[in-house]
Parts: structure tokens; C-alpha cells; sequence
């Protein structure tokens, strides 16, 4: 899957076909949990949404309200783009039928009141995933992230967050800045990861090409701020 970001409807409505045209799961992240966002996001053919900065329970049903159709949620019908994305044989009311099971509701615990409530926003019926936004999640917990070290409480966070995303039937996930910080939690079970984004693989790639056409060695390798 690609994960992008929701700058806006315009830039999401090109991503998000682009990328099911490549045979590849559309995930967007939206800035807020708002149900208006949710359903422009999904209506736009997204096969999943990825949610910031959440802090209670009710944060988690409000999403899960917001993502599926009734009778699990308020979600209105109407937009003849989703179904396309996912297949162009599947027909308006096929996707009406199975969205609910095949839509991804993913959920970023990045603050102090979110870890605190990590087991009961795991248990919540429709979330999928659990997300750690581990630069977001440091700062809010006192233990940002410096100099690329991470802090043995934050990485005590990390692993309470998988915990509970095990102990509740659940994936989780991490966002990532290199492949070698990526294998670790790989190593460590987890099972969505976001290895690098396209700014940095645009750099590593043309700082790459850069020092071989010079005839260098030890080209930069793809990393990122944090991973100690």
C-alpha cells in the first residue's frame, strides 16, 4: 500500500486513482478526525484512512461512525468513484455491501491521553490498526526525539502500543525514516511499516546517481532523523 497525505481534494482525487491503477492499496491520511473528511477521503476511492492525533474511546467510535455505512455507521452513499478503485468490475452496490469489511480504519496514537487509553481504543470494533507516530507521540510524552536517539521510555511507549495491538486482535504499524530502522521493527512483529518517504527517496536516488557519475564511493544511504 501507498500511504498519502490529504493536501488537498484536488491532489487526492489524482493520488489516490494513480496509485489503484498500479494494483496497490490508496491509504490517505487526513488532517483531522472529522467526519467530512473521512467521507471525501473514502468517496474519493481510498481502500483506507489513516487518522492523526487521536485521544479518547469516543475519538476512536466517532472515526469508525464516520468510515462505515449503516447499520455500523453513518457513512452516506453516493459517490461513483470508490467502487472503480477497487476493481472495474465491481459495481456500485457490490462495494455498498462489503466496504465496511474491506475499508481500513487506522488510527495514529500519538499523544500522552492515547497511549494512556491504548488497550480500550484497540478493543474498539472496526479499528484495524494501530499507527505509532513515534516524533509526535516523544514530544507529547516529554521524550522527544534528538539527535536521531530515542528515549527508553518512548521506546517502552513503542512497545505498548504493539502490545495492545496484539492483545486486541490487531495490526500495528510504525512510521519509519530507513530500511535498517524498519528490519528492527519488522524483527519485533510489527505489521505495517512506513520504510521512507518520497522526499527522502528522491534525495537518496539522485545524491546516488550524483556520486557515482563522479566516480564516489559511499554513496548516502537512505535515512532519516530518527533510530538510535
Amino acid at each position: 500500500m501507498v500511504l498519502t497525505d490529504s493536501l488537498s481534494d484536488a491532489a487526492m482525487h489524482e493520488a489516490v486513482p494513480a496509485i489503484a491503477a498500479c494494483g496497490v492499496s490508496p491509504i490517505v491520511r487526513i488532517p483531522d478526525n472529522q467526519g467530512f473528511m473521512v467521507k471525501r477521503a473514502l468517496d474519493s476511492g481510498a481502500h483506507g484512512i489513516l487518522v492523526p492525533l487521536l485521544y479518547t474511546v469516543n475519538d476512536a467510535e466517532k472515526l469508525v461512525k464516520s468510515a462505515k455505512f449503516p447499520p455500523v455507521g453513518q457513512r452516506g452513499f453516493g459517490s461513483p468513484f470508490p467502487h472503480e478503485r477497487f476493481s472495474p468490475f465491481l459495481g456500485s452496490t457490490d462495494y455498498l455491501q462489503q466496504a465496511n469489511d474491506a475499508i481500513l480504519v487506522m488510527v495514529q496514537i500519538e499523544t500522552k491521553e492515547a497511549l494512556e487509553n491504548v488497550d480500550a481504543i484497540a478493543a474498539v470494533p472496526g479499528i484495524d490498526v494501530l499507527f505509532v507516530g513515534p516524533f509526535d507521540l516523544g514530544n507529547n510524552i516529554g521524550h522527544p526525539i534528538i539527535e536521531g536517539k530515542i528515549h527508553e521510555d518512548l521506546h517502552a511507549a513503542i512497545k505498548k502500543v504493539f502490545e495492545a495491538a496484539r492483545k486486541a486482535g490487531k495490526k500495528a504499524g510504525i512510521f519509519c525514516t530507513s530500511g535498517e530502522q524498519s528490519k528492527g521493527y519488522v524483527d519485533m512483529g510489527f505489521d505495517m511499516i512506513s520504510c521512507a518517504t518520497d522526499v527522502m527517496i528522491l534525495q537518496a536516488s539522485v545524491m546516488g546517481a550524483v556520486f557515482t557519475a563522479k566516480g564516489l564511493s559511499d554513496a548516502p544511504k537512505l535515512t532519516g532523523p530518527y533510530g538510535k
